[in-house]
């Protein structure tokens, strides 16, 4: 263990130092070429903030107007006659806007309810087989910047939910 711990200290600063020897053995400017670099990702950060303050606003809004609580009690009754448990909801309604917030969620669940239970096995595989669609498409289209969608996002969208249908169904399946 304490072996694994050491190397994992070195990985960073020997690629460091890997990347600067190899640049001054290729003639390369070392050190203008990460100033160069640090000045482009200093734009694209400018670039894509006003698409991450609008998701960021999005999720807390979402959050704080009740809504989030109206669609879980509405889907709830559905879900449990499909034998989904109703913790589910809320790692299904999340994870598109975010990532961290998925992860406090299922975490919470986890704990809660145990790790081998339906509801921690159904949101484990649905945090892993969603995207942050939402977070995703702010950061790509503000890289690049996109700002006409048409489709992009209602796709995405039903490719979110696709994604949940077929982990609950593959979830049951195996586990039930």
């Amino acid at each position: 263990m304490k072996t694994i711990s050491f190397i994992s200290q070195l990985v960073i600063p020997a690629f460091i130092l890997f990347a600067v020897v190899y640049g001054a053995c290729r003639r390369v400017r070392v050190y203008d070429s990460f100033v160069a670099g640090a000045r482009g990702g200093l734009q694209v950060i400018c670039n894509i903030f006003p698409y991450l303050l609008a998701v960021f606003v999005a999720v807390k809004a979402f959050q704080a107007s009740g809504l989030f609580d109206f669609i879980k009690a509405g889907l709830s009754g559905p879900l449990a006659f499909l034998g989904i448990p109703p913790e589910v909801l809320s790692v299904a309604l999340i994870k598109p806007l975010s990532g961290s917030a998925t992860t406090a969620i299922f975490t919470d669940i986890v704990k809660t309810c145990g790790p081998d239970s339906l509801a921690a096995m159904l949101s484990g595989v649905i945090v892993g087989s969603v995207e942050t669609t939402f977070y995703v498409l702010a950061v790509y289209l503000g890289a690049v910047g996109i700002s006409r969608t048409k489709y992009l996002v209602p796709v995405c969208l039903i490719a979110d939910g696709l994604g949940m249908l077929i982990a609950a169904a593959i979830v049951k399946l195996m586990f039930s």
